[in-house]
């Protein structure tokens, strides 16, 4: 069994951890929500390194053996120094799906909603450039999405008038791919769809970032298939609405 930590800003890592659940079962996970500083979107590149750095020193002490960085912001601002810093331990980032997006655009128009931060990106700008020729891009940051999940707001008219406020302009333009450019996201897709319509759809990186882990982990020699897993969860602030979700997401 390899310990695998997983981090992100807030609630929107569980996202994440989800699909590595479904994907490596057997593995046990320590979950750490940087809820004390979310959201991460408007914060400096300096200031999400600083806390990606004291959150894998703090996986590390406890025997951590991979990394997963379950949020697009940290993964854009922070993981090429990390790798740099700790050449021993295998990182899997978010990476923005922009791929199978132009793979199954028919209307020739894909959306992308993202952090500010993630938007202006590197990685995502040679993402986007690399694989969306011919393709026209049209991007939204999603305005209030992170702080509707962290409050546990999933499903109410306050909830369907926020995120359709950043979620039109992109249907208005013929978008019919969109992009989750912030694991926070899939938690609102139940109501991206229901102002979308069924012809419109939403791709979530995070089974991605699963296969990856489980590539990482066989390459490393980490992965067993062996032990009934767990799940740790850990938060810089409360905890509470971590383990709401969490909980939440088990009895689906």
């Amino acid at each position: 069994m390899a310990k695998i930590g997983v981090m992100d800003s807030g609630c929107g890592g569980l996202s994440v951890l989800r699909e590595l659940l479904r994907v490596l079962p057997e593995e046990q996970y320590v979950y750490f929500s940087d809820n004390a500083h979310c959201p991460y979107g408007e914060k400096s590149r300096e200031f999400i390194i600083g806390r990606c750095r004291d959150i894998v020193d703090a996986f590390l002490a406890e025997g951590g053996q991979a990394v997963v960085i379950a949020c697009n912001t940290a993964t854009a601002a922070a993981i090429a120094t990390l790798r740099a810093e700790y050449p021993r331990i295998p990182f899997v980032g978010m990476e923005p799906a922009v791929k199978p997006a132009v793979g199954g655009t028919r209307s020739g128009t894909i959306g992308v909603l993202a952090t500010n931060s993630t938007l202006h990106s590197a990685k995502y700008i040679e993402t986007r450039d690399r694989y969306a020729q011919g393709v026209r891009v049209v991007e939204h940051v999603g305005e209030g999405f992170v702080e509707l999940v962290e409050s546990l707001d999933l499903n109410s008219e306050n909830t369907r008038t926020v995120v359709e406020r950043s979620l039109r302009p992109l249907l208005e333009q013929g978008a019919d791919n969109i992009v989750l450019g912030c694991t926070h996201y899939p938690f609102l897709v139940p109501v991206m769809q229901e102002i979308a319509g069924s012809d419109v759809r939403f791709i979530d990186p995070a089974p991605a970032a699963a296969r990856q882990l489980s590539r990482v982990l066989d390459a490393y020699g980490m992965s067993t298939g062996e032990g009934p897993g767990s799940v740790e969860l850990k938060s810089s602030g409360p905890v509470d609405s971590v383990r709401r979700l969490y909980e939440s997401l088990r009895e689906v």
